[in-house]
């Protein structure tokens, strides 16, 4: 599992630079990011090398933020690939509640991040199905 922050921020000049700022002093680096928006918030999803680290010197700064734990899985660079994986998991009833994507430096192919509603029969379809899960360890100390 990998462990990921999310932040409310109204949708107004200054807010992402605040929360990169307060993460760049902490000499906190950022792995990977999804921003889902309206005209008057987003949600500001991050993957971070020091995630607990990063919790708390946000909320330090006046920042809310929570921890959500997101399945990682290694998608094959292929037409399709997510394709599989995403019909393993809606075969067996599983919802996905979002997702995006995370680039592997060392390897070609591409990892997906996923919240899902049902983590543990996630985690065992995709067992199942020889689907790679990559480990937090690995997305922190890229």
């Amino acid at each position: 599992m990998i462990k990921q922050i999310s932040i409310f921020l109204e949708n107004k000049s200054g807010r992402l630079v605040k929360v990169t700022k307060v993460l760049e002093d902490a000499r906190i680096n950022i792995r990977g990011l999804s921003i889902a928006d309206t005209s008057d918030f987003g949600i500001l999803r991050l993957i971070v090398d020091q995630p607990e680290k990063a919790v708390s010197t946000l909320k330090e700064n006046g920042i809310t933020a929570t921890v959500t734990e997101v399945i990682a899985v290694e998608v094959p660079d292929r037409p399709g690939g997510l394709a599989d994986i995403l019909a393993c998991l809606n075969d067996s009833g599983i919802n996905i509640e979002y997702l995006y994507s995370f680039i592997d430096k060392p390897a070609h192919n591409a990892i997906i991040m996923m919240r899902v509603e049902k983590v543990a029969d996630a985690l065992q379809t995709l067992g199942k199905n020889n689907i790679p899960i990559v480990r937090g360890e690995k997305i922190y100390s890229y």
